[in-house]
């Protein structure tokens, strides 16, 4: 039998923790048999939860951990004195490699201040970038990055190209992903001055299928697998994203059951609306890895759903299994050898 990925899960990050990090945790033991949970946070709290739910107890474990980082928290001051604080201890166990992965719901600015200085990048990443999926007509692409650095310089979008292109081929299994950077036209001469400096050498990396610039309207519609951009543009797009997707189907569902005559069609079409907006559920995808990194790190919403904390454990074990860090790591060293 192969051996368990191990997740770590801040117990008591979020909006709507501990219940439902704790149910998330419940429902991903019992969709998989290949991974063990490391629930982390205040022992009592998550005991009392537990009790409601039946699991594998030989696959769940739980670490105390006194404190917690509050969302109004500042970032590093918090992850310096903190230190017996859920999101500190969870992070700890990957850096020390008790387990492969760590998910959270909690303060996304302690998030990335600790996975930079407690899980710490790779050897030749410069940025570790956020990178969620995010649905298109034509399934998923990735966009990179969404919210860890928005002063992103020319080379660290390169890197994002290519640890972006590294989790679509082995992930989501796109053979040859086609990468874009965002921009505000087609044509190579538009765009900022970052955009403008970035566009050649995507063009020169050998190592990438660089298609070229992709404007806003494309993304839906799944114009590149790989959406490259800095953090202050990508969450811009995803922030949108949500809005107009959550609208969207607010509207649509609103609108079927408006008149007797709508209320008839919708039984008709049901079946079929359901799956497919389904599809555009954020929801399904799970959280947002952090690539470039020593071990995992996966941010959910701060309001995360039960489902989406379940999607972003489970997600664990492809990147785990399919070993993304060294291939990451392996693209990074034949580039400095070159």
């Amino acid at each position: 039998m192969a051996e368990l990925v191990k997740v770590a899960v801040d117990a008591m990050g979020g909006d709507n923790a501990p219940g439902v990090t704790v149910e998330a945790a419940v429902e991903a033991l019992k969709a998989s048999d290949r991974i063990k949970v490391f629930l982390v946070g205040k022992e009592d709290v998550i005991k009392n939860e537990l009790s409601k739910y039946s699991y594998p107890q030989d696959r769940l474990e739980i670490v105390n951990a006194g404190e917690v980082i509050e969302m109004a928290e500042p970032p590093a001051n918090a992850i310096r004195k903190k230190k017996d604080s859920s999101i500190v201890v969870a992070m700890k166990l990957v850096k020390s490699g008790q387990c492969d992965a760590y998910v959270s719901a909690g303060s996304t600015g302690a998030n990335l201040v600790g996975a930079q200085l407690l899980v710490g990048r790779l050897k030749g990443v410069d940025r570790a970038p956020l990178a969620p999926l995010i649905p298109t007509a034509k399934g998923v692409s990735l966009l990179i990055d969404c919210g860890a650095n928005v002063d992103a310089r020319p080379a660290h979008l390169v890197q994002f190209a290519r640890m972006g292109s590294i989790y679509m081929e082995n992930i989501m299994g796109v053979k040859n992903p086609t990468v874009g950077i965002v921009n505000i036209g087609a044509e190579e001469e538009k765009g900022n001055a970052l955009v403008k400096e970035t566009f050649p050498l995507l063009k020169e990396c050998k190592d990438i299928n660089f298609v070229g610039s992709v404007e806003a309207r494309d993304i839906p519609a799944g114009g590149v697998d790989v959406v490259v951009c800095e953090a202050f543009v990508g969450n811009v797009i995803l922030k949108m994203y949500e809005g107009v997707g959550g609208t969207l189907i607010k509207e649509v569902k609103a609108g079927m059951v408006s008149t007797f005559r709508s209320k008839i069609g919708a039984l008709l079409v049901k079946p079929a609306l359901k799956e497919t907006l389904k599809k555009f559920d954020l929801d399904q995808y799970g959280g947002a890895p952090m690539l470039g990194l020593r071990g995992l790190v996966v941010k959910t919403h701060g309001s995360a759903s039960v489902t989406e904390v379940k999607n972003s454990i489970l997600q664990c074990i492809g990147f785990t299994e399919q070993h993304i860090n060294d291939k990451i790591q392996a693209a990074l060293d034949i580039d400095e050898n070159q």
